[in-house]
């Protein structure tokens, strides 16, 4: 059965497709259908493994088999996935060898689950930036301009992209410093990174391991509480319970922190106009904003700024692991390793003492608030054109993670909302961030906002290449 999926919430999608009224094939069907060649969402595009798959998922329905609530529901996946019949590039020019092409314990939930995959999302090589620059696959066009090519977002860069086409209706990417939440925030999607150590990381291609965390986009933040009530290894509670508990929040007792000043400032024009405006609309429902400057964050930034411990963990992968990838990076990922490399053991276990340091500080912060609010990026989507060179990529690109490498770097969970348009027409994201482990209660008051507010439909409308 044939419809249109980008209308119907996921757990209608999915409430649709055990009644019989839609099918897994038909779902499949309506993505390729939506599939935009121009905006280059994926490395590896395979409609014919996703059919097979849906075919797989109707005859589980037909036997009367719910083997999880994300049967039939169709998936794409970042090219650092490991995942059978898609081989793992890793934004990389060459295929990654049979070690890293295992499937792992996320990807094996959702087979167990008979969802469905679309195919391999692009990279950043190696997910080394937040840009979405690929100089060797190419980099996924914004959707939000007709005019020029701007980037989508990294490094994640075709994930966000997948779902605002409409190809697929989830989209797994992993989050280093903001991976998953740019390129939702630029696409306007929304974007979760889970806290550190809840979802497993095996089977994904590192980064760096000390600060690596899979995450999950999604059209809807409604859309986002249906699929981590479906896929979190740690949760107890299900869809319809989560739902209760979001349902059931109190506007007067959510307090939310506007944090360090750094988080606002040098914003391009509309972005933190776009976020204010966002907050006031939570005021006048009767939610609490406060002024909390948490000093963590600038150092956080400070930090990331010096390159963190992201580089030399990522240089310490390849010697090791993949020595003749060394001689093929691209350039802008070859310079900015080289600058992570460099360091010593002693400056790589002093930044470590001190990202523990940072993550211990910052939790005492959340006595006085539920989340930390902020715009999730604070410039505008730039062009291909002005961040395709060494010189022109690094400031774009601090400038691009300065708002979420904070996240990672204090071990807090963090979602991204799509709540308007900035000067030049692309999404504006307003960033949560919550405490340590508390996942579930972020998602709640996500989805509680949501609803206050309005969704990315009623906020930010069509993307204008896909409504052209």
């Amino acid at each position: 059965m044939r419809f249109h999926s980008s209308i119907l919430p996921l757990s209608e999608i999915a409430n649709g497709l055990r009644s019989g009224k839609l099918s897994a094939v038909g779902l499949v069907e309506d993505c390729i259908a939506k599939r935009n060649d121009t905006l280059d969402a994926y490395k590896s595009w395979r409609p014919d493994v996703a059919m097979s798959m849906a075919a797989l998922a109707d005859q589980a329905f037909s036997d009367q088999k719910d083997l999880g609530a994300l049967q039939g529901i169709p998936i794409s996946l970042k090219d650092l996935y490991a995942v059978r019949d898609m081989e793992v590039y890793a934004g990389s020019p060459r295929l990654l060898p049979d070690t890293l092409q295992r499937e792992g314990p996320l990807v094996g939930k959702l087979r167990q689950q008979r969802a469905v995959f679309t195919g391999k999302t692009h990279t950043v090589e190696f997910a080394f930036s937040g840009l979405g620059l690929n100089s060797h696959w190419g980099t996924p066009r914004n959707p939000w301009d007709n005019a020029v090519h701007r980037v989508p977002g990294g490094s994640s860069s075709g994930a966000g992209v997948s779902l605002i086409e409409g190809s697929a209706i989830l989209a797994f990417g992993s989050d280093t410093a903001g991976s998953v939440r740019i390129p939702a925030s630029l696409t306007g999607a929304v974007g979760l990174k889970t806290t550190h150590g809840r979802w497993p990381l095996a089977g994904i291609v590192p980064l760096s391991p000390t600060l690596d965390t899979p995450g999950l986009l999604a059209r809807t933040a409604d859309d986002m509480l249906f699929a981590f009530a479906a896929i979190d290894p740690q949760i107890q509670r299900s869809y319809g319970a989560l739902l209760d508990q979001a349902n059931h929040l109190d506007t007067g007792e959510i307090v939310i922190a506007t944090a360090e000043p750094k988080l606002w400032q040098d914003c391009g024009p509309g972005i933190a106009e776009a976020v204010d405006t966002a907050l006031s609309e939570l005021s006048r429902h009767g939610v609490k904003i406060i002024d909390l400057p948490i000093p963590e964050v600038a150092d956080a930034i400070e930090l990331a700024h010096a390159g963190n411990v992201v580089a030399y963990e990522l240089g310490e992968f390849l010697k090791s692991e993949l020595p003749e990838w060394l001689g093929t990076l691209d350039p802008v990922v070859a310079s900015r390793l080289k600058d992570g490399v460099a360091i010593s053991v002693e400056e790589y276990q002093r930044r470590c003492l001190l990202l523990e340091k940072l993550q211990r500080t910052a939790h005492s912060h959340f006595e006085r608030c539920d989340v930390i609010a902020s715009p999730t990026v604070a410039v505008t989507a730039p062009t291909v054109k002005e961040v395709s060179t060494v010189s022109g990529h690094r400031p774009h690109n601090m400038a691009i993670l300065r708002n979420t490498c904070a996240g990672n770097s204090l071990g807090l969970c963090a979602i991204t909302l799509p709540i308007g348009l900035d000067a030049s027409g692309i999404p504006v994201g307003l960033q949560l961030m919550g405490e340590n482990g508390q996942d579930e209660k972020l998602i709640c008051i996500a989805s509680y906002i949501e609803r206050l507010i309005g969704n990315r439909a009623e906020r930010v409308g069509p993307a204008p290449i896909i409504s052209s």
